[in-house]
C-alpha cells in the first residue's frame, strides 16, 4: 500500500531540540504532521507509532514526548503530501519541520483541539479529491 498520511498528535506543551532544526517550542494542543509512504505506507505509519526507534526524522523527536491520537490516510496514487500540507498551513505551523526534501515551509501544523485538527485534515484530503481512511491505533 502506498499513499499520504496525517498524524494527529497531542502535545502537552514542551521545548526540545529537533535535530538540525535546533530548539523548538511546542504549544499545548494538537499538531498535524503530513507525510507519505510510497515505498510502504503501512511501514511508515507503524514506525511512527513505535516508541523505541532511532531518531531519524524531525517527527521522531516530537513523538518522544507527544502522543499520536489519530492517523488519517489516503492510498491515492498522487503525491499529495505537499498539497495537503499547504492547505493545513497557518500562523502556528512549525517552520522548517519535516520539509527538508521539498519547497514547503512546514509539514507540521498546530490546532487548538482534536476536532479542529481532524476537521482540517478531512477538508484538506477530501478537497484534494482523495478518499480518506483511518488507521486503527
Amino acid at each position: 500500500m502506498k499513499g499520504t498520511y496525517c498524524l494527529i498528535i497531542r502535545s502537552d506543551g514542551s521545548e526540545m531540540d529537533v535535530g538540525r532544526l535546533g530548539r523548538r517550542v511546542f504549544q499545548k494542543g494538537f499538531y498535524v504532521y503530513v507525510g507519505s509512504g510510497f515505498g510502504s505506507l503501512e511501514g511508515r505509519i507503524r514506525r511512527h507509532l513505535k516508541k523505541e526507534k532511532r531518531l531519524r526524522w524531525h517527527i521522531d523527536y516530537l513523538l518522544r514526548e507527544a502522543v499520536v491520537e489519530r492517523v488519517l490516510y489516503t492510498t491515492d496514487e498522487r503525491r499529495l503530501e505537499c498539497t495537503i500540507s499547504e492547505k493545513l498551513h497557518g500562523p502556528s505551523s512549525v517552520t522548517g519541520f519535516g520539509c527538508s526534501d521539498c519547497r514547503c515551509s512546514s509539514h507540521l501544523h498546530y490546532f487548538e483541539s482534536l476536532d479542529d485538527a481532524t476537521g482540517a485534515v478531512l477538508e484538506a484530503m477530501e478537497g484534494s479529491g482523495a478518499r480518506v481512511s483511518e488507521w486503527n491505533l
